[in-house]
């Protein structure tokens, strides 16, 4: 019998971003922006000899990384949003990121925890870590939560 705890880490990561929701029925439809904040939470079952799962430094500069990266300062849309697309791309320089739905909170949660998340953490070499949960907060008030099942 395993009497090791599962472990769960959690890193805070601000950043800005626009989006616009297609077919919404309200102000959403417009593209806008928010100041997002993620929480990536991450499981593992055994600790380094600090008692460490990972470092959070570790976490930050993969996951901030990657946001600062891909959608931080930029437009995060549906990729079947040719509308919004060819018009943010008008402006140069842009930075659009394209998602295979549309972004909704849900949605970038969902993302960053299936498509983003595990690829990150298959590169550090010795862990075994797994990303369980993703909340995504789009205001200071509303928040998506996505977790592995």
């Amino acid at each position: 019998m395993n009497n090791s705890p599962k472990i769960t880490v959690m890193r805070r990561i601000p950043f800005c971003a626009g989006h616009r929701l297609v077919g919404h029925e309200g102000k959403c439809i417009h593209l806008h922006g928010h100041n997002y904040v993620v929480e990536v939470y991450i499981t593992g079952a055994k600790v380094d000899p600090l008692g460490r799962v990972v470092d959070f430094a570790v976490i930050n500069r993969m996951f901030k990384e990657w946001i600062d990266e891909h959608w931080d300062h930029g437009f995060v849309l549906w990729d079947q949003d040719h509308e919004a697309i060819r018009a943010i791309e008008s402006v140069q320089p842009a930075k659009v990121f394209k998602i295979p739905d549309n972004p909704t909170a849900e949605n970038m949660a969902k993302y960053l925890l299936y498509e983003v998340g595990p690829k990150l953490l298959a590169t550090l070499e010795g862990y075994d870590l797994v990303l369980e949960k993703v909340v995504l907060c789009e205001t200071e008030k509303s928040a998506a939560i996505v977790s592995i099942a």
